[in-house]
């Protein structure tokens, strides 16, 4: 057995602790403070659990010793043997962002992660990113090696996101967090559905003594918005041969408000604007575990897991004075509500030496619940049948389930002809997902249902449940000791929608060792969730409706839906990596992405159409709401699309001697998709209008630059990084004059590049102790203002294309105490 002093420091999160990399972790833990971006080889298996992460350095940038356990299933693969491109980020730079959540912090450190600014509605409450301007639902998460759960909100409003049932990275605590690797590459044939784009692995901490309390308060420089994150982390041994991990965070947000002049109903009577166009107020609770413990040499135990809790509040439009005097004599502004837990646990034992392999056998349980609910609103066909009306409702309520089981083995083989060891993996994963739609209470639904966002009407609840059963292998060794392979594949069965079969082929040449060349290519998949499927809902504003019905209805079939098809995708990678000189290094990736069947809001009828299919549907529509101002669309397999673009990461170390050392990095993504082909309905007509094709096409900036650096020296340390969004282009909606709400006609509205400076300064009061004060956006910079004719509402900013939030500057002060 090893002594506690042994395995302090080591990671075991997944795969097999390299015991001898414990004390090199820790050193580098100490002396790294920001982002490391290794471009390695990308992801365990698709059931297997990360291998382990050894970290080596000697300051913080250094790549060519880190160790990651995304995309490779062999457990000593460096950063500079990798074949393909990985971003290393810890979770010191995680929290040296100032940003109160993981998403934004993400945004702010990786050029080809993005998020929507503005999704509107209930997708403003579910924090969802997205890899190479696709959707979130292309991203696959890991944590620890696990496939994560996604959220059970799904994404109504009109936009890129629409359909979207993404991970909500922000229910895991980021005081719990090691390290994230980012594969930039496809992996469907390593870990199965919804890795198209790429795959966010989240290593936790495993640390066996100290912690840290940490603290951040900022508001915007308009003085609202005030966000407020507590955070508590310690490490724990567990005897002489294991440990745990605790961490908890409690975060409060406040309102934003950036709606402009309201040209239908001007002002509230505070003097405040229309107030739907903001940031929602939010209160989340989480608290996460991760331990270890070896119960001989060869086997260990681990389990690891989170809790989370949050409630939300979203404005929607405000009501006119004239709708409802008897209740609301001045007008009133409802807001949209979730009570929301979300939960996972894992358990597992791995080992070595079984009949000379490796082994990990585990089993993941997570999922969300969130009850949705109305406040400050009125159901006004209600009052009129019966002289009252609740001011407050419950929507209803949507859950989603996984629970998954797997085991993987691997180990090496020894041939003569090969000079290194042939590695083979082999693993079988079996997943039982499960959707649920509930009721809201009849007063949110009847008689036109609630103001803003009527309940779920009996007919929209549903319960559904599917099951996946995949298996996998993977090879790799080297063909010579200069050339790399790795070749992977992947078969999969959905009760529901049958059989897929993926490969992935990928390769590595290092002609010296500062050059090296590497390549992939693969073939991938998504399978429509279950959402997609089965949702069914009405969204109301006081001068439009938008129906969206489930995609295997009879409703949707009246307007054109057909039932759903697994998407469909292959992926090119070609990269260049470059280490000229000591402490340099560069990668260049070029990669594309050709998606079929894609599955997107589409068929979208207006006017009488569909009012019709929404009524066949049991929805009924507010006699308010003029018909020509009333849509209906489903999910479809309505379009092909082809992504295109190039990644550039580079990282500088440079010694000034008594002036201190600064660390350069420079990231950069240009990135195009266009749509190759729209699929046409069973009624001939096309699926996608002009607007939702900008939506796949152009909606996302053609690229992203962060550059920038952090300086140290004795106490202090200055961090400073310039990003620059690249302009987009969007197809608005008119809300005046002819083409008021058509479907046909639209308003081309470009986006122009934005800059965005982040500073945070920094000070070590004590070796344990340190402050810090930043700003993000530092010079207060906004998102392009959409004409008065595509304003609605108030609503001043491109939800659907702005690049930037329309939040303006932020600035927070943070402090820190480590033990």
């Amino acid at each position: 057995m090893q002594k506690l002093t042994e395995i302090r420091g080591r990671v075991r999160t997944g795969g097999h602790a390299q015991r001898k990399t414990a004390l090199a972790l820790a050193a580098f833990m100490l002396a790294s403070s920001g982002a490391v971006r290794a471009q390695t080889a990308a992801a365990p298996a698709a059931a297997s659990g990360a291998a382990a992460t050894k970290q080596q350095s000697t300051f913080a940038g250094t790549v060519q010793d880190v160790v990651v356990s995304t995309g490779t299933r062999e457990t000593d693969k460096k950063a500079a043997q990798s074949l393909s491109p990985v971003d290393v980020i810890s979770g010191k730079a995680l929290q040296a962002t100032g940003q109160t959540n993981l998403r934004d912090a993400l945004v702010q450190l990786s050029p080809a992660i993005a998020r929507q600014q503005y999704a509107g509605d209930a997708a403003l409450l579910t924090d969802a990113l997205t890899l190479h301007g696709l959707s979130p639902d292309h991203v696959l998460v890991l944590v620890n090696g696990k496939r994560r759960h996604s959220t059970a909100n799904i994404s109504l409003d009109p936009g890129p996101q629409q359909g979207s049932t993404g991970v909500d990275i922000d229910m895991i605590p980021v005081g719990l967090i090691d390290h994230i690797e980012i594969l930039r590459d496809g992996a469907s044939a390593q870990y199965g559905s919804d890795a198209i784009a790429g795959v966010i692995n989240i290593i936790l901490k495993s640390n066996t003594h100290g912690g840290s309390i940490d603290n951040t308060t900022g508001q915007t420089y308009k003085g609202d918005g005030l966000k407020q994150s507590n955070s508590a982390s310690t490490g724990i041994a567990l005897g002489e041969n294991g440990f745990v991990d605790l961490s908890a965070e409690y975060d409060r947000q406040n309102h934003t408000v950036r709606t402009g002049f309201d040209n239908d109903f001007g002002t509230v009577p505070n003097g405040l604007p229309n107030p739907i166009e903001g940031d929602p107020s939010n209160t989340r609770e989480v608290v996460g575990f991760n331990a270890g413990y070896f119960v001989s040499d060869n086997v260990e135990l681990y389990g690891f897991g989170t809790y989370a809790h949050r409630n939300a509040a979203a404005y929607q439009n405000i009501r006119s004075p004239s709708l409802l005097p008897a209740v609301y004599p001045n007008g009133f502004t409802p807001q949209e509500t979730i009570n929301e837990n979300d939960y996972s646990v894992t358990a597992g034992a791995k080992g070595e030496h079984l009949f000379g392999w490796s082994w990990d056998l585990s089993t993941t349980y997570g999922g969300d619940y969130i009850g949705l609910g109305m406040v400050d609103s009125a159901n006004t066909g209600l009052f009129t049948a019966t002289g009252s009306t609740p001011t407050s409702f419950r929507l209803g309520s949507l859950q989603n389930t996984q629970w998954t089981n797997n085991l993987d083995l691997s180990r090496p083989f020894h041939f003569a002809l090969l000079p290194a060891p042939l590695n083979v993996s082999v693993g079988v994963e079996h997943r039982h997902e499960t959707y649920a739609v509930g009721a809201g209470e009849p007063a949110s639904y009847l008689d036109g249902g609630a103001q803003a966002l009527p309940g779920f009407a009996p007919v929209s609840a549903s319960n559904n449940s599917r099951d996946v059963l995949g298996t996998y292998i993977d090879l790799s060794t080297r063909i010579t000791p200069k050339w790399q392979i790795e070749l992977a594949g992947r078969y999969e069965h959905y009760s529901e929608v049958g059989d897929t079969t993926n490969g992935k082929i990928s390769t590595r040449y290092d002609f010296t060792p500062q050059i090296a060349l590497r390549g992939s290519i693969s073939t991938g998949f998504r399978a429509p969730s279950l959402a997609e499927e089965y949702f069914t809902n009405l969204n109301v504003s006081p001068q439009s409706a938008q129906g969206l019905l489930a995609a295997n209805s009879a409703a949707a079939r009246l307007i054109g839906a057909t039932p759903l098809k697994p998407e469909e995708s292959t992926n090119y990678n070609l990269g260049l990596v470059l280490n000229p000189v000591q402490g340099l290094n560069v990668t260049i990736d070029a990669y594309q992405i050709n998606i079929r069947n894609r599955i997107v809001a589409g068929g979208t009828a207006s006017g009488a159409a569909a009012i019709a299919a929404m009524q066949a549907a049991g929805i009924a529509i507010p006699s308010t709401v003029p018909a020509s101002a009333v849509s209906a669309s489903y999910f479809t397999n309505g379009a092909s699309t082809r992504t295109t673009g190039l990644d550039l990461t580079s990282t500088y170390h440079s010694s000034f001697g008594p002036w201190g050392q600064v660390d350069w990095d420079l990231g950069v993504n240009v990135n195009n998709t266009s749509v190759t082909k729209v699929a046409t309905g069973v009624n001939g007509q096309s699926t996608l209008n002009a607007q939702q094709i900008a939506w796949l096409s152009t909606a996302t900036p053609k690229n992203k630059i962060i550059v920038g650096g952090t300086w140290r020296l004795d106490k202090w340390a200055v961090s400073l990084h310039e990003t620059r969004y690249g302009p987009t282009t969007t197809q608005a909606t008119y809300f005046s004059g002819p083409n008021a709400f058509s479907t046909t006609n639209f308003l081309e509205f470009h986006n122009s590049a934005k800059y965005i400076t982040d500073l945070e300064v920094r000070y070590d009061i004590t070796h344990h102790f340190q402050i810090a004060v930043g700003a993000n956006n530092l010079f207060d910079a906004y998102p392009n203002k959409l004409p008065v004719i595509a304003q609605l509402e108030g609503l001043q900013y491109d939800g659907t294309g702005s690049q930037i939030s329309p939040n303006g500057g932020f600035y927070y002060l943070r402090a820190r105490y480590q033990f």
